[in-house]
C-alpha cells in the first residue's frame, strides 16, 4: 500500500509536467467535444485521433488517449440533458430524467450534478485502480499461456454476448475478425501468409484503418444518410447563473453518486460494455431504493446522479483489466490496446513492474483530468452546446477530411486511405444489416495474441491439448465460456416450453375420441 501511494506521488510529478498536462487538457477537451456531438462517441473519437499521437512518447500518448475516453463520458451528458439525444450510448439513461429537468427550467443543476457525480465517481475509482492494480498484476503472474488462452476465448464470447443484439452475428464478427488477424506474417514461425505477394500486408491489416474505416467513416456515412435536419434540435442553453443546484439537490444526490459509483466500478471489472450496463444498473437500483419512484421519468435528479457517476467509475475501473492483464473488456479499451501496441507498449501483469513512469503516469493523469473536466464543464456549458448548432453538411464534410488525413499521415501511403474508405463502406454496410462492429475490431486486436498463447500451449505440451483441461484456471475459464454459450439456448428452449399450451389434467389427446 505504502508503495502504491509513492509510485502515484511519482507519478503525479510526471504527469504534472507541462507537456502532459497540455496533452491532458487536449485529451479532455477533444473527448468533451466527442461526447457532445451526435454520432461520433468515444470508439470515432480515439480511432480518429490515435494517427495524431505518433510524433509523441507512449507516456503522453496515452494520456492523451485516456482523456478522450472518460472526457467523452463527461460531454455525451449534455446533449443527452439539452436535445434528449444521448452523446454516446452509455447517456441514453441520462435522457430519461436529465431533458425532463431541462424542459423544467432545471437543465443547469442537471448538468451540474452530471459533473460533479462524474468527477466524484472518477476519484474513487482512481484510487481504487491504484488499491486493486497491484496486487492484481502480482496474482496474473501465475497464468501462463494456456491461461491466457482460455481468458482470451472467455473474453470473446462475452463480449460478443453482450455488445450485440444476436449473438450469433456478433460471433460472426469475431471470426471476421479473428480472419483479419492472420494477414501478414506468422508471429511464431515468420512464414507469409494471405499477403497474395503483396509486401503492403506483410504487416498485416493496419489497425487504424479498420478503426477509422469502422467506427468514424462508417458513422459518417450513417448520418449523410439521414434527411436533413434530422439532428438539428433545438437546443436549450442554460444561462452561467442557472447552473448551481440547491442544497435539497445536493442533499438527493449524495446517495446516488456513491452507489453509482460502487455500481460502476464493479461494473468495469467485467467483460462487456460496462458503462452501459452501469448506467442500466444504476438507474434501477435508484428507481428501486427512491421514496418517490414516480418521480423517475419526470424529472427526478437522481436519476441523473446515478447514471453519470456509475457511467464515469466503470470508464475508470475498465482500465485494470486493460493494464493488468493485457485483454481489453470493452470496444474502447480495445482501441486503446491496439494504440498501446502501435506505440511499442505490451500491457499486461508485468506492465507495472517493467513501466512504472508509464502506469502511475497515466494511473495520476486520470485524477487531474478529471479535475480539469470538472472546472471545465461548467463554465463552459453554454459554448459546447452552442457547438450542437453547426449543421451537419458542415461538420461531416470536416471530419471526413480529418479521417483522411489523419490515415494517410500514419504510413504517408494512399493504400492506407483505400483501406479506410474500404472498411468506411463495410461499417456502414454492417449497421444496415444490425451487425456490430466492435466485435470485428477485438478479433483483429487480440487474435494474433490468442494465437501466440495458443500456439505456446501446445509446444509446452508437444501437441497434447489435454493440457487446457488439465490446468484448474483454464478448465475454469472454458467452462465458464460453455456456460455463457448455452445459456441463451437453454433460455430460448424454457420459453418455447412456457410458451405451448398445455392440456388439463384427463383430458383426451387430439383424435384420441370414440369414432
Amino acid at each position: 500500500m505504502l508503495e502504491s501511494i509513492q509510485s502515484l506521488a511519482a507519478g503525479f510529478a510526471a504527469a504534472a509536467t507541462l507537456q502532459n498536462l497540455l496533452y491532458c487538457l487536449a485529451g479532455v477537451i477533444v473527448g468533451t467535444l466527442v461526447g457532445i456531438l451526435p454520432g461520433l462517441g468515444p470508439i470515432a473519437g480515439i480511432a480518429l485521433l490515435i494517427p495524431v499521437t505518433f510524433g509523441l512518447n507512449a507516456t503522453s500518448a496515452l494520456i492523451m488517449l485516456s482523456g478522450i475516453y472518460y472526457g467523452a463520458m463527461y460531454g455525451g451528458s449534455t446533449t443527452s440533458i439539452l436535445i434528449n439525444v444521448p452523446g454516446e450510448t452509455a447517456s441514453v439513461m441520462t435522457c430519461i430524467d436529465g431533458y425532463q429537468m431541462a424542459q423544467q427550467g432545471r437543465a443547469g443543476p442537471a448538468l451540474a450534478i452530471a459533473a460533479i457525480g462524474s468527477f466524484v465517481a472518477g476519484t474513487f475509482s482512481i484510487f481504487g485502480l491504484v488499491l486493486i492494480a497491484p496486487p492484481l498484476a502480482q496474482a496474473a503472474l501465475v497464468f501462463g499461456p494456456p491461461e491466457f488462452a482460455s481468458l482470451m476465448v472467455f473474453a470473446f464470447v462475452v463480449l460478443s454476448n453482450v455488445t450485440g443484439k444476436s449473438l450469433v452475428k456478433a460471433l460472426m464478427m469475431t471470426v471476421v475478425g479473428l480472419i483479419l488477424g492472420t494477414v501478414g506474417m506468422d508471429p511464431v514461425g515468420g512464414n507469409e501468409r494471405f499477403t497474395f505477394g503483396s509486401p503492403y500486408l506483410l504487416s498485416g491489416i493496419e489497425f487504424v484503418a479498420v478503426a477509422i474505416g469502422v467506427f468514424g467513416l462508417g458513422e459518417i456515412l450513417v448520418n449523410a444518410a439521414k434527411p436533413p435536419g434530422q439532428l438539428e434540435q433545438r437546443v436549450l442553453v442554460p444561462r452561467l447563473r442557472d447552473l448551481y443546484p440547491s442544497v435539497t439537490d445536493l442533499k438527493r444526490s449524495v446517495g446516488a453518486i456513491l452507489r453509482g459509483t460502487g455500481i460502476g466500478f464493479a461494473t468495469g471489472l467485467i467483460p462487456g460494455p460496462a458503462p452501459v450496463i452501469a448506467t442500466y444498473a444504476s438507474y434501477a437500483v435508484e428507481k428501486r431504493l427512491s421514496r418517490h419512484p414516480e418521480e423517475f421519468g419526470k424529472g427526478a435528479i437522481e436519476g441523473v446522479a446515478g447514471p453519470e457517476s456509475a457511467n464515469n467509475a466503470a470508464t475508470q475501473s475498465a482500465f485494470i483489466p486493460l493494464f493488468v492483464i493485457g485483454i481489453p473488456f470493452g470496444p474502447v479499451p480495445a482501441i486503446l490496446l491496439g494504440a498501446l501496441l502501435i506505440h511499442g507498449v505490451t500491457p499486461g501483469p508485468l506492465l507495472i513492474s517493467e513501466s512504472p513512469d508509464l502506469f502511475w503516469a497515466v494511473v495520476a493523469s486520470m485524477y487531474i483530468g478529471n479535475f480539469i473536466l470538472l472546472l471545465l464543464n461548467l463554465p463552459f456549458v453554454p459554448l459546447f452546446a452552442n457547438m450542437l448548432r453547426v449543421p451537419k453538411k458542415v461538420l461531416l464534410p470536416l471530419v471526413m477530411l480529418f479521417c483522411m488525413t489523419g490515415m494517410y499521415s500514419v504510413n504517408n501511403a494512399v493504400l492506407d486511405v483505400w483501406m479506410m474508405i474500404a472498411f468506411g463502406v463495410l461499417g456502414y454496410l454492417l449497421r444496415g444489416w444490425a451487425y456490430e462492429g466492435a466485435p470485428l475490431l477485438l478479433g483483429l486486436v487480440l487474435g494474433p495474441k490468442l494465437e501466440v498463447a495458443f500456439r505456446q500451449s501446445l509446444m509446452i505440451s508437444h501437441g497434447d491439448f489435454a493440457i487446457f483441461v488439465t490446468r484448474p484456471v483454464s478448465i475454469a475459464l472454458l467452462a465458464a465460456t460453455l456456460l455463457f454459450l448455452v445459456y441463451p439456448l437453454a433460455r430460448h428452449l424454457v420459453r418455447i416450453c412456457r410458451s405451448r399450451p398445455h392440456a388439463p389434467p384427463g383430458a383426451s389427446a387430439p383424435g384420441s375420441g370414440d369414432r
